[in-house]
């Protein structure tokens, strides 16, 4: 009888969300008729040109949208599903790898 033999991992294969995000998905909705982009300019004298990089505003705004979206609880709560729902982080144009 056969068995699986974990292995680790020796090519890393590119997952298009594009493609994994289904077509009526609310988010892909959202996404289509609201320009985040807008947040940046309102926020730009708020931010110092010295220090560590931050995440850009935009992103910030969509991670706020996605707690109440979702009825999320928390930040905290937020930042542990986001890298396990694929939805999301195509929302916030993140890729597998990005933290």
């Amino acid at each position: 009888m056969g068995e699986q033999k974990s292995e680790p991992q020796l090519f890393n294969y590119a997952v298009n969300l594009e493609k994994r995000v289904r077509a009526n998905h609310p988010l892909r909705q959202i996404k289509a008729v609201i320009d985040f982009s807008f947040v940046r300019e309102e926020v730009a004298r708020c931010y110092g040109r010295n220090g560590n990089e931050s995440v850009p505003p935009e992103v910030i705004l969509k991670m706020m949208f996605l707690l109440f979206f979702d009825d999320i609880k928390s930040e905290r709560e937020l930042m542990e599903v986001i890298g396990e729902r694929l939805d999301y982080l195509w929302f916030l144009d993140y890729g597998l790898d990005e933290k």
